[in-house]
């Protein structure tokens, strides 16, 4: 059986008039770790979003397959079933709907079956210790007055509940504190198993000091120009983008 996860070939998308995908090419393998870096503009949170079927970016050339099937065609809703999950950068605010409402709902919509209150609540809670979320949290209504570090954690608590085949964080370490990205580095290890794999979009290094990631991609001008291990985070640190751009 293949070990092929996700397979992007010669991507190009866009949103509105402006091409921002401009040939990316990727592969992921079941057990992987990915790190995407880039400047700002790149077209890094373009991907993940092209990747979740977002409505407002349109493919206009090229393939993604996941799970060994084409996906260019499938809705969001559609994409999430097979076992694709995006952590936002910017998690929004549900008013009127509490984290445990929420996560049960979408652990059914997911698996399309129906989940037993008191069996999900224990599961609910074992994953919010995992993270050092006080179990109050449940009950408050999603993402509503919640801090910049409290979203990106329950970010990682959707993760842990819906048990994605790809997670794809987008900037979940963006603005948080040390102890915050070791929390989100711990649920990202929880979350590892040789039948998945995750995509950690970033600007900083500061979580990878937590996780060891199988592969670093450096993403310019719309295309992953060169691929590597943890040393070429060094390089990036060192030299910043400039120096790649040279080799384009």
């Amino acid at each position: 059986m293949s070990n092929k996860l996700l397979t992007i070939n010669n991507l190009h998308a866009k949103i509105g008039e402006n091409d921002i995908l401009k040939g990316l090419n990727l592969e992921i393998e079941k057990g992987e770790v990915h790190v995407i870096m880039g400047p700002n503009g790149a077209g890094k949170s373009t991907l993940a979003n092209i990747l979740m079927g977002h409505p407002k970016y349109a493919i206009t050339k090229g393939l993604i397959n996941f799970l060994n099937q084409p996906v260019n065609d499938l809705k969001v809703d559609e994409r999430a079933r097979l076992g694709m999950f995006l952590s936002f950068q910017y998690p929004e605010e549900i008013p009127g709907i509490t984290v445990e409402s929420f996560l049960r709902s979408a652990k059914m919509a997911k698996t399309g079956e129906p989940i037993k209150i008191f069996a999900f609540r224990e599961m609910l809670k074992e994953k919010m210790e995992l993270l050092g979320i006080q179990q109050e949290y449940s009950l408050r209504y999603l993402n509503e007055g919640f801090s910049g570090g409290e979203k990106k954690k329950n970010e990682i608590l959707q993760m842990l509940i819906l048990e994605p085949k790809l997670a794809i964080l987008d900037e979940t370490d963006s603005g948080l504190d040390v102890d915050a990205v070791r929390v989100v580095a711990t649920g990202v290890k929880q979350y590892m198993n040789p039948e998945n794999a995750v995509i950690i979009i970033t600007h900083h290094s500061s979580i990878l000091e937590y996780l060891e990631p199988d592969f670093v991609h450096i993403l310019i001008d719309g295309k992953i120009i060169k691929t590597g291990n943890l040393n070429l985070i060094e390089e990036i640190e060192k030299d910043g983008f400039d120096k790649f751009r040279c080799h384009m």
